[in-house]
């Protein structure tokens, strides 16, 4: 059994009994921590693929230790100019021990459904409120229009020195 999961902003395949490395977590030595966000699940060949979790499950894992990295040299040139920069790096990153995968994803998700379907309406709603702000925003699109209306004719009359100049110049 194993399953994909999304800890710390990155995407980890897990199994029973298996250390990762994840970015640093703000969990203390020793304590448990939980991943809500499980992506797929496959136990022996039955795959449930979450859209996009799968809901209701969750994997455990025990914080073991918080380390860095090893380091990383970021070295910048720039040919035939003088310009190198080398600058270095290394990542705090956080070893866990995953404990178990919880899969309840079916008999969670039909609850949720149902609750769905009743907040539907409440969403048809809302639309009808938003027609009257609409038809207000029509009313003062005019009002706009206008007024950029008025402003060019006075751009055009100085484009029309600009070529009776230059035909004089020409000569």
């Amino acid at each position: 059994m194993y399953a994909i999961v999304e800890m710390a902003g990155q995407q980890f395949k897990v199994e029973k009994d298996q250390q990762v490395f994840v970015h640093r977590l703000d969990s203390k030595e020793g304590s448990k921590v939980t991943f809500d966000n499980v992506l797929l699940i496959d136990n022996g060949g039955k795959v449930n693929v979450g859209a996009p979790a799968v809901k209701g499950a969750n994997v455990v894992a025990t914080v073991l230790e918080h380390v860095k990295g090893d380091k990383v040299i970021v070295f910048k040139k720039k040919r035939r100019k003088g310009y190198k920069v080398r600058n270095g790096h290394r990542q705090y990153l956080t070893s866990i021990k995953i404990e178990a995968i919880n899969e309840k994803g079916a008999k969670a998700a039909a609850p949720k459904a149902a609750a769905k379907k009743e907040a539907a309406p409440a969403k048809e709603a809302a639309p009808k409120k938003a027609a009257p702000k609409a038809a207000a925003k029509k009313e003062a699109a005019p009002k706009a229009e206008t007024k950029a209306a008025a402003k060019k004719p006075a751009a055009k009359k100085p484009a029309a020195k600009k070529p009776a100049a230059k035909k004089t110049e020409d000569k």
